[in-house]
């Protein structure tokens, strides 16, 4: 395996072939225990990218992974979440490394055809955060989803039939549901860490919104804030939705509608002026906008303080 270009998997079994482990049970899906891989490491650093969604819960000691922008050390058992043409990689492995723990589910786009999870997995952030945002569990949430990890297994190992699909993607969406439950505890019992990206999101809004950036660039887009915080975007939606009960567009919007406010109590600036200043092309876009939040056109809020 090269230590320059990524080893591209297009087939589950084109994985298993590379890692040392016997034939799939079924050509589309896997599920994989971490202890039974025998990926060629020798040469350090390498990366891969498979064309299939990849659900892992590993432990492994002295390894240090890539994947998205950032690296991370997995000395406990954390969960993350990976796209079909996500780089993955590994960047060093220590000699006393023991033997990685944990499970992976490879899954191939077309074991979803013709079912809703297809289309609702798009609806699964996670499955675009980035390695520094994987999911830690608790002793206690990672046996509930090693339990149904095991029910997929078993399904998977037991002879196929018409009804194999539909047991195992409800299995899949339980395990998703679960994750996504435990995100949202993750963003909460995190305060510290949440709270201060938060502050970094709003010091970094107000002074974009105060630098007269609005007039010239519109609304920064949420992955362009997400770069200045060094986050992926979905990590950021789903933190300040869980925190907020606001999406970013919303969030935006509800801080637009603070400094237009603000303007037209306390200026004489006309409302077309302000709504160039707050980076609105046409009058109309503003007024239907601000009235949408406020019930009141921008002249009877101002005809209000008169």
């Amino acid at each position: 395996m090269s230590n320059s270009t990524p080893f591209r998997f297009s087939t589950v079994s084109d994985y298993h072939r590379a890692a040392g482990l016997p034939k799939p049970a079924h050509p589309l899906i896997s599920v994989v225990r971490m202890e039974d891989i025998n990926l060629p490491i020798a040469e350090v650093p390498f990366s891969l990218v498979g064309d299939f969604y990849w659900i892992s819960m590993k432990k492994m000691q002295h390894v240090k992974f890539r994947y998205g922008q950032q690296s991370s050390d997995f000395d406990e058992g954390v969960l993350f979440f990976m796209s079909p043409g996500q780089l993955f990689g590994v960047e060093s492995v220590e000699h006393a490394a023991k033997k990685p723990e944990g499970w992976m589910i490879l899954i191939h786009p077309d074991f979803l055809w013709n079912t809703l999870l297809a289309k609702n997995i798009k609806q699964y952030e996670f499955f675009g955060y980035s390695v520094n945002e994987a999911l830690y569990l608790s002793e206690k949430e990672e046996a509930m989803l090693t339990s149904i990890v095991n029910q997929i297994e078993q399904e998977y190992n037991t002879a196929i039939d018409r009804f194999s699909q539909n047991v195992i993607i409800a299995q899949l969406e339980l395990l998703l549901t679960y994750s996504e439950r435990f995100y949202q505890r993750q963003f909460i019992t995190r305060k510290k860490s949440s709270h201060e990206l938060l502050t970094r999101l709003e010091d970094y809004l107000d002074s974009y919104f105060n630098s007269g950036a609005l007039a010239k660039q519109g609304l920064p887009s949420v992955t362009h804030i997400a770069e200045i915080l060094n986050i992926s975007p979905g990590y950021l939606s789903s933190l300040l939705k869980t925190l907020t009960g606001q999406n970013m567009q919303q969030h935006l919007h509800h801080k637009l509608i603070e400094l237009a406010k603000e303007k037209l109590s306390t200026t004489n600036l006309s409302v077309s002026e302000i709504a160039y200043e707050l980076g609105f092309e046409h009058l109309q876009s503003f007024s239907k906008l601000f009235k949408t939040k406020t019930n009141l056109s921008p002249l009877e809020f101002r005809q209000s303080f008169n």
